[in-house]
């Protein structure tokens, strides 16, 4: 009897150590997370202003985008199955990234990287209305409040602007601590290495501002962006 006992007990364990084929759920996430490596590549593309990689990843995109959405057309995954406005989204997408390859041709980098924005918004509407958390919320919720600090004028750094830089910092450092924690399902397992460089760009922009160079506070803040940048091409 005690035999029989470890012998089932060594079943369960070798049962529950065998690999598992990703189920639709995964499936789906993984399929948009493929497409979306793409899309991270013509977002940061653009914004080097580099035409030919902007029309390759574009259209690497698209192509990937048209599968799924053909895909999901005959059968959504479980988690948006019940999406009424699913279809609408799928579409929406599509129509984004042809308008900003439009754009792309016309040599109008600026405008096609403003366009692809969008995306971000549409898939984490998506989201948001199926109840699923991504790592791309505290990756969006980072770009941001780095967009808004990078395009921030801040009264000419006057001591009332500088109030309010140090409060937007400081919820940026907040985000990117964000970053740092284990969180959703998906969140990517070297994405710790890509950190320090995020957490280093925060840190000069706190230096700055303790200091009187403003040449030096307009610098750290300009180079938050590449920080970032490198970390979303490659995870985000």
């Amino acid at each position: 009897m005690r035999l029989k006992l470890l012998f089932a007990l060594a079943a369960l364990i070798g049962l529950a150590c065998a690999p598992v084929s990703a189920g639709p759920f995964r499936a789906g996430e993984d399929d948009v997370r493929a497409a979306y490596a793409d899309y991270r590549a013509a977002l940061f593309r653009t914004n080097q202003n580099d035409a030919a990689a902007s029309r390759a990843s574009i259209d690497a995109f698209r192509a990937k985008w048209s599968a799924l959405a053909t895909a999901w057309a005959r059968q959504a995954p479980p988690q948006y199955a019940d999406d009424p406005a699913l279809g609408s989204t799928l579409q929406d997408v599509a129509a984004t990234a042809e308008e900003a390859a439009r754009l792309t041709e016309a040599g109008r980098l600026a405008d096609a990287h403003e366009v692809l924005e969008r995306i971000r918004d549409q898939l984490a509407a998506l989201r948001m209305r199926n109840g699923i958390r991504s790592f791309s919320e505290p990756v969006n919720a980072y770009h941001e409040q780095m967009e808004k600090i990078v395009l921030g004028t801040y009264g000419s750094f006057s001591a009332e602007g500088l109030s309010a830089l140090r409060d937007d910092v400081a919820v940026l450092d907040h985000l990117a601590a964000e970053l740092g924690k284990p969180g959703p399902w998906n969140r990517p397992a070297g994405v710790d290495a890509a950190l320090p460089p995020i957490r280093a760009s925060i840190a000069a922009v706190r230096a700055a501002l303790a200091g009187s160079d403003r040449e030096a506070l307009r610098a750290a803040i300009k180079a938050l962006k590449p920080a970032f940048s490198r970390m979303f091409l490659q995870f985000g």
